[in-house]
């Protein structure tokens, strides 16, 4: 599995408790953003914004580091509403005191920015989101007729110290995993990068690979590497992942 190391435990431990064997290598690292200044104006005037988007946990997680390293308060918050991707995002926000007052019923950027298209016009809209993203959010918002300010709260990367576990993991005919979860279009194309393999080379994987997306964003990703998807998420989360995989289980056998 290939979420940030930080992240893995949730997912691993719902696999381990229907009995797989767990190898965690990260495929991505999170790290804060090479320039705060974006950010913290932003943080400064929320007064002016009538919504904030966050489309991740990581994403809740880097905007409230900074809003209390900035010695700001949650009432800050009070004048504007707040959408959030998916039930993981909008439990982080509510973790901190906050209601969220919009969660599309699929959850990526399309359906957010289809639930918000009504609701946008002639506001102002801050998206505090990775650094890498698509644009699919502040472009359909500003066609709506909103004013989009689309800030940086952090970055993700390679991480390259899973480089060597991760090749040595795919080249021992012993250890080699049945199956590979990627939890986003970053993990997909940092795996590749770690791997050294450009796309449609499949050289360095086993056949007997399967691989396991978290929906279909993360799915097209892997199309795009050259991969077919094994196994997809009905429901895009961490839970709705497991619960396909392990629909999925007998056909895994090898």
């Amino acid at each position: 599995m290939g979420r940030a190391r930080h992240q893995a435990s949730a997912l691993s431990a719902e696999l381990r408790a229907h009995g797989a064997t767990v190898v965690e290598i990260p495929f991505i690292e999170i790290r804060k953003p090479r320039s705060y200044r974006p950010l913290d104006t932003a943080l400064f005037n929320l007064r002016n914004y009538d919504w904030i988007i966050l489309t991740s946990v990581n994403g809740v997680n880097a905007f409230w580091a900074r809003l209390q390293e900035l010695g700001l308060s949650k009432n800050v918050l009070r004048y504007s509403k707040i959408a959030a991707i998916g039930p993981s995002t909008k439990k982080a926000v509510e973790d901190h005191g906050i209601r969220v007052n919009v969660m599309p019923g699929e959850y990526v950027a399309e359906m957010v920015a289809k639930a918000l298209r009504n609701k946008v016009s002639g506001k102002r809209v801050l998206l505090a989101r990775a650094k890498v993203a698509r644009d699919v959010i502040p472009d359909e918002l500003r066609k709506a007729g909103a004013l989009v300010d689309v800030v940086e709260a952090y970055e993700t990367i390679v991480p390259t110290v899973s480089r060597k576990r991760l090749r040595a993991l795919l080249a021992n005919p012993r250890r080699c995993p049945h199956l590979i979860t990627f939890t986003s279009s970053s993990t997909v194309k940092n795996f590749f990068a770690l791997l050294g393999a450009k796309a449609g080379d499949q050289s360095k994987l086993s056949e007997d690979i399967h691989f396991a997306s978290i929906g279909p964003i993360t799915s097209a990703t892997l199309r795009e590497m050259g991969c077919n998807i094994h196994i997809e998420a009905k429901k895009y989360t961490i839970p709705g992942l497991v619960q396909a995989i392990v629909k999925a289980k007998n056909s895994l056998q090898k």
